[in-house]
């Protein structure tokens, strides 16, 4: 990269907390959010695990101090408080001083609630608001509207990979000298339509889920937001900003395999990382730590773990995936793992891989089972989503 790229703030809600701190000591002290789902109705709700906020919508209403007749959906609701607690941590006084922009990501859209009313909007028109709030851009504006923000807005939607193509996309954009400060991440509800779909395809599990273990039964639902600010170096001397980490390095591939399965030796994952390590100008062996994409699913796992064979050999860093806390949040996960991966290069851990106990049977990775302290100077985070869109993240000290 020539110009770097600095991250100056972070927010986060997740099961496991609904700041930064709460959810650092989660992850340090092992408590897992995964759980029976309270705050939704669906036929699933006894059978299934999930990584569930347990705030209900009248209570986000109430944290963000909105309108009672506003039509925010779950989802625009948990990524205007993530936003504007990354904000605050930035200190950024002025959302419009500087050319400032929002890239937000998201699968769910405003669905949680057009199909909580959908047999609803002819016999009572006050709920035909949420339509116009059901298109995954709608969440991005209400977000903008929310901190202030007057400038570039846009929204990705790749599946399980689109919050790292947000923070891939926001840092172009400072490199390319378009923007002097983004706000980027992604943000997804828990929705009767996910839960239905991924039950569909019957890699949703029925238990805690076990990452990278050889009897792993698929993944537990989960619902988010995380949003970081970056920020162009200029822009960090001028200010005198504290920096969090920097992001060094990205890649995206797409091997264009399957339409919900990653290929099978990992051909988009290897070609995501070695993109982003090129662009960092690191050999693998300068990895400290990898988040791992690791959904627990038979496929993914298998796939992901071939993958970081080919890129890394039998000298593969410690990896460790952090869904068996948070659960699967879709297009948040990768803004949530930038949150965990920032977190352990700022206190030099590598956080726990729970529920593993049995190594996979094709081939010797294990995961760090323990939280372990490490110098850490380069995390590597994965996120792979449907459609074979496979993305990378380096996120270092310097």
């Amino acid at each position: 990269m020539n110009r770097k790229v600095a991250i100056t703030g972070m927010g986060i809600i997740s099961s496991i907390g609904k700041t930064v701190e709460e959810n650092f000591t989660a992850l340090t002290q092992g408590k897992s959010g995964i759980s029976t789902i309270e705050n939704l109705e669906t036929i699933h709700k006894d059978v299934i695990k999930v990584g569930e906020i347990k705030l209900t919508n009248l209570e986000l209403e109430q944290l963000l101090e909105l309108s009672s007749e506003n039509n925010f959906p779950r989802t625009a609701m948990l990524g205007a408080y993530a936003a504007k607690k990354a904000i605050e941590d930035a200190h950024i006084l002025d959302i419009n001083e500087y050319r400032t922009g929002l890239i937000s990501s998201t699968s769910v859209g405003g669905m949680d609630m057009t199909e909580r009313y959908f047999y609803d909007y002819f016999e009572n028109e006050a709920n035909q608001k949420y339509i116009t709030a059901h298109d995954a851009g709608d969440s991005s504006h209400k977000i903008a509207e929310y901190i202030g923000l007057t400038g570039f807005v846009s929204t990705i939607s790749t599946a399980c990979s689109s919050a790292a193509n947000a923070i891939m996309m926001g840092a172009r954009m400072i490199q390319a000298g378009k923007l002097d400060r983004v706000i980027v991440g992604g943000t997804d509800a828990l929705a009767k339509f996910t839960i239905n779909g991924f039950k569909t395809l019957m890699i949703l599990s029925d238990t805690y889920n076990t990452p990278f273990d050889n009897n792993r039964k698929g993944l537990n639902l989960g619902e988010a937001a995380a949003f970081l600010v970056l920020e162009s170096e200029e822009l960090v001397k001028k200010q005198d900003k504290k920096v969090l980490g920097y992001v060094s390095g990205f890649g995206n591939a797409n091997d264009a395999y399957h339409q919900t399965a990653s290929s099978e030796n990992g051909d988009g994952a290897f070609l995501a990382m070695q993109k982003a390590l090129k662009i960092a100008n690191l050999q693998p062996s300068d990895i400290d730590y990898i988040n791992a994409h690791g959904t627990a699913t038979p496929n993914n796992d298998l796939s992901e773990g071939r993958a970081l064979i080919r890129v890394f050999g039998e000298k593969t860093p410690e990896f460790s995936s952090t869904k068996a806390f948070t659960g699967h949040t879709l297009a948040a996960a990768a803004a949530i793992e930038a949150v965990y991966s920032v977190l352990a290069l700022q206190h030099n851990v590598i956080f726990p891989n729970m529920n593993f106990k049995m190594p996979m049977e094709e081939f010797d990775l294990i995961p760090q089972t323990t939280l372990k302290a490490k110098e850490i100077n380069h995390v590597l985070s994965n996120s792979f989503g449907f459609g074979g869109n496979c993305s990378t993240v380096i996120f270092s000290k310097n």
